[in-house]
């Protein structure tokens, strides 16, 4: 099979694609049907803010809980919980919004339960991913989460939620997103549990404490992990900058410079989501590069450059356009950054090193989308999308120069060898020992001892 869909040959992957593609179709119906619901409501940019602000919060709060959820819990068993409380959530958008008492408030709080859920999705499906696939396949299952979360929900979802609402309102768009749930919770419902990759020492300490300590042995990897630590660094910088303008600013975009409604603001996002197909696509169908961290840095930085248009311009095709570029690029970066994690990171830390990517990472998304509104109506559109386009270039720069990341990826080369390590314990995971994963399936047996064979290999140039 060619390589991007080696995945496929397995039956656990193939129904966890199936829920993964209705899950993000859904996601990307609510950003449509959302925001369109706020412009009905006479909303305004700072409302749409309001909104989005709900997600982003709901995710930074319970993205590190999630993570060490991820570690402890079957991940099977943490996305269907997922599932279904993201079919009530658009369940009582639809309800509210048919019976016309639906308000700004209302969607702020229910974007507050979608991004809860979203904190425990993302660590339990990265953490999940690697028990179900082998080693040489997990760039093209990242490939393929790269192809459909633009296609499901920057084009599908979008172009769903436009048409629903042009048939009637965004009430119908709530009801049917809410009606694809179901879909997501049926094909995790036919997986089978996989056991946990890490041992659980016996503990008498209270619960809280438990977590505590899993999210000190977290942040402890992470600072000690330079190539971690320095993207990271970068992204909640490109989030602060990038992340609000493209949630809050280009439906305003689209109907203030080229007169559209919602069909062409579905348009841009479908062009988004396309262009990130793309860039997943063909990341995925080759080995890893040799300088991976290096093009996927670059890729995030320069990748921004065609936002600068999007805040001049009354030609809608230019607007799409731009789009498509930018998320090739995103896309194509994420997809490597996706398998870089599930390579490098010992997979008892898995879940918990996903949860700190996202929380580090998004951890000013909030603000992002707080000051995009009010920059956008105090300066305007046009400087607010120049600054979105112009400062992640000089940032992807200055992180490469400062952080040695080149050096780093020559010593950690990733082809399609086995991973780096697997650590038997969270303490032996926070020391830097873990065990060689030489199986395909590096699913620990537990009635044994150990991860895996080797155990007790050292991992310190890894954790420089």
């Amino acid at each position: 099979m060619p390589r991007a869909l080696r995945p496929f040959s397995s039956a656990q992957y193939r129904r966890l694609v199936v829920a993964l593609a209705a899950s993000l179709l859904s996601a990307g119906a609510w950003i449509v049907a959302a925001a369109w619901q706020v412009i009905e409501l006479g909303g305004t940019p700072i409302d749409l803010s309001i909104v989005a602000v709900g997600a982003s919060l709901g995710l930074v709060l319970a993205v590190l809980v999630g993570g060490v959820v991820a570690d402890r819990v079957p991940q099977r068993r943490v996305l269907l919980v997922v599932e279904t409380a993201r079919a009530v959530v658009f369940a009582a958008a639809g309800l509210l919004a048919a019976t016309a008492s639906i308000e700004v408030w209302h969607l702020a709080v229910l974007s507050f339960v979608l991004g809860v859920a979203d904190g425990f999705f993302y660590p339990a499906y990265s953490a999940w991913l690697p028990a179900l696939l082998p080693a040489e396949q997990l760039l093209a299952a990242n490939g393929v989460e790269g192809v459909l979360r633009p296609v499901a929900q920057n084009a599908a979802g979008p172009a769903l939620a436009s048409l629903l609402i042009a048939v009637q309102a965004p009430s119908l768009a709530f009801l049917v997103v809410g009606g694809l749930q179901v879909v997501a919770i049926a094909a995790l419902a036919l997986m089978r549990t996989t056991p946990l990759r890490r041992d659980l020492e016996p503990s008498d300490a209270h619960p809280l404490r438990q977590m505590a300590v899993d999210l000190r042995d977290g942040f402890a990897y992470l600072l000690r992990t330079r190539w971690l630590f320095a993207t990271l660094a970068f992204s909640i910088l490109l989030v602060l900058v990038v992340v609000g303008p493209l949630e809050v600013l280009i439906p305003f975009a689209v109907r203030d410079q080229t007169g559209g409604g919602a069909g062409e603001f579905a348009l841009v996002l479908a062009s988004f989501g396309i262009g990130g197909a793309a860039g997943s696509l063909l990341v995925s169908s080759f080995r890893l590069p040799r300088r991976y961290l290096t093009l996927m840095i670059l890729a995030w930085g320069f990748g921004c450059l065609p936002l600068a248009v999007m805040g001049v311009t009354t030609w809608l095709w230019a607007m799409v356009v731009a789009a498509f570029v930018v998320g090739f690029f995103f896309d194509a970066g994420q997809v490597v950054w996706g398998t870089l994690l599930q390579r490098r990171v010992p997979p008892a830390m898995l879940g918990r090193v996903s949860s700190l990517d996202f929380f580090v990472s998004l951890a000013l998304m909030p603000l992002s989308m707080a000051i995009a509104g009010p920059v956008g109506e105090w300066l305007g559109l046009a400087p607010a999308f120049l600054i979105a386009g112009v400062v992640p270039p000089l940032l992807a720069v200055v992180t490469l120069a400062t952080a040695r990341l080149g050096q780093d990826e020559l010593a950690h080369p990733l082809d399609d060898g086995p991973m780096d390590a697997t650590p038997t314990t969270g303490a032996e995971a926070a020391a830097g020992f873990a065990a060689p994963v030489d199986e395909p399936h590096p699913v620990r047996d537990p009635s044994s001892g150990a991860d895996g064979p080797g155990a007790g290999r050292t991992v310190g140039a890894d954790e420089e």
